[in-house]
C-alpha cells in the first residue's frame, strides 16, 4: 500500500493503465480535458456527488462495490476533509478512532510502524 496518495494520482493511475493519454481518454468519454487534468494535478476537487463519481469510475473502468472503487470514493470524500458515511455510522469504529488519531500522530511512527498498525487493524477487523 502506497501512502499520501491523491484522489488525483489514483485517477491518472488508472487512466494510464487503460492505455489512454489524457486527451484520448477526454475525447472517447465526452469530458474535458481541462478539467480533467486538473483533477489529475490536485488543482480541481473531486466530485462530491456520486453520479458525477459513478461517471469517473465508469470511464476509468472501475466497477461498484470494487476495492478500486471504495478507494476511489475514500479518496474523494477524504480529500474534503470528511470520513465515508459507513465509518460514521460504524459507532465502535468512531469511539476508536481518537485511539488511532493519536497513534498516527506519535512523531516516532515509522513507515514500518505504520505498515504494523495497519495489519493489526486488518486482523482486528476479521
Amino acid at each position: 500500500m502506497v501512502f499520501a496518495k491523491t484522489f488525483g494520482n489514483f485517477f491518472k493511475e488508472k487512466r494510464i493503465a487503460k492505455g489512454l493519454t489524457l486527451r484520448e481518454f477526454c475525447r472517447v468519454n465526452a469530458l474535458d480535458p481541462g478539467n480533467i487534468s486538473k483533477i489529475e494535478r490536485g488543482l480541481f476537487p473531486p466530485p462530491h456527488s456520486k453520479e458525477l463519481l459513478l461517471k469517473y469510475a465508469l470511464a476509468l473502468g472501475i466497477e461498484e462495490g470494487t476495492e478500486d472503487w471504495l478507494a476511489f470514493c475514500d479518496l474523494a470524500i477524504t480529500s474534503a476533509g470528511k470520513l465515508p458515511a459507513d465509518i460514521v455510522s460504524n459507532e465502535e469504529v468512531m469511539n476508536a478512532l481518537p485511539v488511532l488519531f493519536r497513534t498516527v500522530r506519535d512523531k516516532t511512527l515509522n513507515e514500518e510502524d505504520l505498515q504494523q498498525l495497519i495489519k493489526a487493524i486488518k486482523k482486528e477487523l476479521r
